[in-house]
């Protein structure tokens, strides 16, 4: 996509914190070429919060940004959707401190967006190529990203819970696929858990209707799961979100093994930090000749 895009009108939804358990209401406007992500508090003045890397607060069970001590907490899936939706610029007014669960995935997100429609801008759009490398490493924990023609992940996860184990799946936002494949994979917790969660002031608008909750050897979501490696999938959508912090479109491989919210946006403050392992690239499409493909390279921007 060559250009960047925003929202074509305002569109709104509501809901309670998965955290807090209060009640919110969002709503996405239209933001002109530039602007980014832009949460605003309109519970206090419209103060507003950019999406990204230097804004982020929280990192534990939830991506959670913060600008002089006023919080938005839970922003993964939204702005997963947002990001697979190509939606560079949007303004997001929320009337409380926690982005809606809805039921726990991006798909009632995507929905909204989908139902706002899509406006393209002026303004060309750039991505981040990778040209090296980068990796992040906790113990068995990792993350890296490597060069590669489009934007792809390959996450790995492991649990010791019969309905999970071992999980691997690839993604690659180049194809179609998100909205039916990642977009609806919720967010999961277990059962012993959940008190000490509780105790610690989280989970407190949790529920069947917005979480899998996982007993020692199955699920007590009355309806299952909506697929059998369900729990690998949200974490290629959480993944989508907060790489969103980063600014700009990737170019690159992302391979995650046990990762999580911190690993996440420690892989893209390494590459902010890191700039000599990317460079800006503005994507033109190449008109081919009959018998062949259409293609889309990158050209670097001047």
């Amino acid at each position: 996509m060559s250009h960047q895009n925003t929202i074509a009108r305002p569109a709104s939804t509501e809901g309670i914190g998965l955290h807090t358990g209060v009640p919110v209401h969002v709503r996405l406007l239209p933001a002109p070429s530039g602007t980014g992500v832009v949460f605003k508090r309109i519970d206090l003045d419209g103060f507003p919060i950019k999406a990204n890397a230097k804004n982020v607060a929280r990192v534990s069970y939830a991506t959670s940004l913060m600008r002089k001590g006023v919080l938005i907490s839970t922003t993964e899936h939204l702005l997963s959707a947002l990001a697979a939706a190509k939606i560079d610029n949007v303004f997001i007014e929320i009337d409380n401190l926690e982005v809606p669960i809805m039921d726990g995935s991006s798909l009632p997100f995507l929905r909204l967006i989908q139902e706002a429609g899509l406006k393209q801008l002026r303004a060309g759009r750039t991505y981040a190529k990778i040209i090296k490398p980068v990796e992040v490493a906790d113990g068995a924990k990792r993350i890296a990203v490597y060069p590669a023609d489009d934007f792809k992940i390959t996450y790995r996860i492991a649990f010791n819970h019969p309905l999970i184990g071992e999980q691997e799946r690839s993604f690659s936002m180049n194809q179609p696929g998100y909205e039916l494949g990642i977009a609806p994979a919720r967010t999961f917790g277990f059962i012993d858990e959940v008190e000490m969660l509780r105790e610690s002031g989280l989970v407190r608008g949790g529920s069947l209707e917005n979480a899998i909750v996982l007993t020692r050897t199955g699920v007590m979501n009355p309806e299952g799961l909506r697929f059998p490696d369900e729990f690998c999938r949200h974490k290629i959508l959480d993944l989508i979100g907060d790489l969103a912090m980063f600014g700009r479109p990737l170019v690159g491989h992302v391979v995650a093994d046990r990762a999580g919210h911190a690993m996440h946006i420690a892989l893209v403050s390494r590459l902010l930090r890191e700039k000599s392992a990317w460079k800006v690239v503005r994507y033109r499409r190449v008109v081919p000749a009959k018998s062949e493909t259409p293609a889309i390279v990158a050209s670097p921007v001047s």
